[in-house]
């Protein structure tokens, strides 16, 4: 079939019920509706928050796009729907909600109960009556309907506001809609979408786009084995590339495109990117989208080594598209890209609607895609398979190195394996980033990171570390402590890292923010309560506070009571905890949680306890496990202290191995063996003031 006219068409909800006429029939072979409560109000409430993020854009409002529909044309204007009758139903739904009347029709083939229903349902009411399940109803429709209704009420509560925002859900939210061609066989495309049982990906309607843009077979047979290959994003790519090859090739290829040694990337075009296996040029259409991998459930061959990645593959073409429009576009606004998936087809579109998009621009894309992926492959850290421990640390941050005559490759530490150097630092500082921004969208760290090397003259390792450490310093010092950056509860306000980091589009590492003072926006404890603090500056402190280990002591042999030893504890105001907390401490994901370490149940229950204002500051917080915080966070510091510290292996003591929380318990256990407080003073605000006074140094500021 001619691949260069896709039968891909965007289409607002409008236009689907209120456009052309046509009537979507959802066929027999098809399976009942079956939403529940999660799947609607999920739906709806993504719609929602797109509608209130747009309400001030009153010119130029953005298309939210929520999903594909998938149909083949039967005859006169009736579309048999392949896939997407989940959503088309629920859209239905909640038209009829909004009591928006509808020209096109929804049917269910062969089945009157739904028919009838979904024909009725706008004057069904929603009483107890209506919620028996019966035989003459569609009982999954009626439920769906009830819960289209009590999300919209709980979201959209006014009658004027329903109407606004019906409008924006008829004009600005729109789907993909991929008509199958007549001379693709039918039983095939069925095969693939009943065996994948999930709507087709946002990113392959991308790579859809992208394959109708090549004309040569050539080109299209390497885009899509570079594009098989980056869309494993659990497996090193040079492994992943390989595998498209029988072992008399692979191996040559594979030294031809990324070299026999670490950091060095050879291939400098799409152009010189080999041609992949005559097979690769065959494949139908649907063969090519659906081609574009699972993220990682295939089945490998040869395995060195899988890694739970840090990014999903449609968060991480927003991320090359971003680096290859900043490196393309004079014009290039950061702050209007957003690295997040759910704008996916938005961002890609707005490309495609451009002069920019033709076929050496998906060619320049594609390049920077397989690189993009090579980089964060073997710069960037990833997490092992293996659950978190205090013995083992997950985070890894290695390059795949190719073997030669046909050997398997082998995995190297990017530091290189001396145990006081650079490796262990990158693995705290990129792993620091990676749990304050755990969300698979908008991690601007690891676009910063990756547009560093895409720039860098030499992947030299020392610089990228040097990088690293001043992208955490600039984070803390010129976006955390800038008042202006923030919103009311301390969190950054979008597009204040792009603000604040890129100067006419070139990353700017130098430290501007001179004037800030901690405690003015995160609370002194006694004039001023916090009314917030990010997780980012606990993490940012706990790397301070092993960096200041590993520069004084890590690696030396000294016991307690030495002179530097000595003057390392003062410097955190604590005795001497050992230093196996240092040498154990790596940034676990389990660790998300904020817990006041004097409770706030006990706040003004006796003389001299804390007051709420002095419990809510830096001093008395501290970093924990969820699970952890959930089942003690009103316990006193002394229970605390007796129960987070307990060896028996009941509580796991990663949930609780921030240092900054260690430092706090050693305090208060200091307190209790000098027997100079009285009992439930072991922890007052004089403690937290010191403990916040000590922090504050160690993060340089006042």
């Amino acid at each position: 079939m001619n691949t260069k006219n896709l039968p891909l068409k965007e289409m607002s909800i409008s236009e689907i019920f209120n456009g052309d006429k046509a009537t979507y029939e959802i066929p027999i072979y098809q399976r009942n509706y079956a939403w529940e409560k999660d799947e609607i109000s999920a739906l709806i409430q993504d719609v929602y928050d797109a509608y209130e993020a747009d309400k001030a854009n009153t010119s130029n409002k953005r298309k939210y796009f929520i999903g594909t529909l998938v149909s083949f044309q039967k005859g006169d204007k009736v579309y048999e729907v392949i896939d997407g009758q989940q959503r088309l139903t629920t859209i239905n739904l909640i038209l009829s909600v909004l009591k928006i009347s509808m020209n096109n029709k929804l049917t269910y083939r062969a089945r009157k109960k739904s028919n009838d229903t979904i024909k009725n349902i706008s004057s069904l009411e929603t009483d107890e009556k209506n919620n028996e399940e019966t035989d003459e109803k569609d009982n999954g429709i009626i439920k769906g309907y009830n819960f289209v209704k009590d999300k919209i009420d709980e979201v959209v509560p006014a009658k004027t506001d329903k109407k606004v925002f019906g409008d924006y859900f008829c004009e600005y939210v729109h789907l993909i809609h991929y008509q199958v061609p007549k001379d693709i066989d039918l039983n095939h495309y069925f095969e693939i979408m009943n065996s994948r049982g999930e709507q087709l990906e946002k990113h392959e309607i991308i790579k859809a786009w992208f394959i109708a843009e090549l004309s040569d077979a050539d080109d299209k047979a390497i885009f899509s084995r570079l594009w098989e290959s980056c869309s494993e994003m659990n497996v090193y790519i040079q492994q992943k590339y390989a595998q498209q090859y029988n072992n008399q090739q692979k191996n040559d290829d594979v030294k031809e495109i990324f070299g026999e040694q670490l950091c060095d990337f050879k291939v400098k075009s799409f152009g010189g990117l080999l041609r992949a296996p005559d097979n690769f040029g065959k494949k139908s259409i649907t063969d090519l989208i659906n081609s574009a991998g699972s993220n990682g459930a295939g089945e490998q061959k040869d395995k060195i080594d899988t890694f739970q990645p840090i990014i999903d593959f449609s968060n991480f073409l927003l991320v090359v598209l971003k680096l290859t429009l900043i490196t393309e576009k004079k014009d290039f606004i950061p702050t209007s890209f957003i690295l997040d998936d759910k704008e996916l087809i938005k961002e890609f579109f707005k490309v495609k609607a451009t002069e920019l998009w033709n076929a050496d621009f998906i060619k320049r894309f594609s390049f920077n895609l397989l690189k993009a992926k090579y980089l964060l492959d073997n710069y960037l850290v990833h997490h092992s398979n293996e659950d978190d421990t205090v013995e083992n640390n997950p985070w890894k941050l290695q390059q795949y190195w190719q073997q030669k005559q046909g050997k398997k490759g082998y995995l190297i530490n990017l530091g290189g394996e001396d145990e006081n150097g650079i490796q262990h630092k990158l693995v705290h500082l990129l792993s620091m980033f990676e749990v304050s921004f755990t969300a698979r969208q908008r991690k601007n760290y690891l676009f910063y990171c990756l547009l560093y090397l895409f720039k860098a003259e030499s992947w030299n390792v020392s610089e990228y570390y040097k990088f690293v450490s001043d992208l955490a310093d600039k984070y803390f010092f010129d976006v955390y402590l800038k008042k202006d950056n923030l919103n009311e509860i301390n969190t950054p306000k979008p597009g204040s890292f792009d603000d604040t980091l890129l100067v006419k589009n070139i990353l700017d590492r130098e430290l501007h923010n001179k004037n800030f003072n901690f405690t003015d926006i995160y609370g002194d404890g006694e004039k001023k309560a916090s009314a917030g603090i990010p997780l980012f500056i606990f993490n940012y402190l706990d790397y301070k506070l092993w960096e200041k280990y590993s520069n004084e002591l890590r690696g030396e042999k000294s016991k307690e009571g030495d002179k530097t030893r000595s003057a390392f504890f003062e410097a955190l105001r604590c005795s001497d905890f050992g230093l196996r907390v240092f040498e154990q401490f790596y940034f676990s994901r389990t660790r998300r949680s904020l817990e006041h370490y004097y409770p706030q149940a006990n706040v003004n229950t006796k003389n001299d306890t804390p007051t709420k204002e002095q419990i809510n500051c830096f001093g008395n917080y501290a970093m924990i496990g969820s699970e952890a915080n959930s089942s003690g966070s009103n316990w006193s510091p002394k229970a605390k202290l007796d129960h987070y510290m307990d060896s028996s292996g009941k509580i796991k003591q990663v949930s609780v191995a921030s240092i900054k929380f260690m430092i706090m318990m050693q305090m208060c256990k200091d307190n209790l063996e000098s027997r100079k407080r009285d009992a439930g003073k072991e922890w007052i605000f004089a403690d937290i003031k010191a403990h916040q006074s000590k922090m504050l140094n160690i993060l340089g500021v006042k």
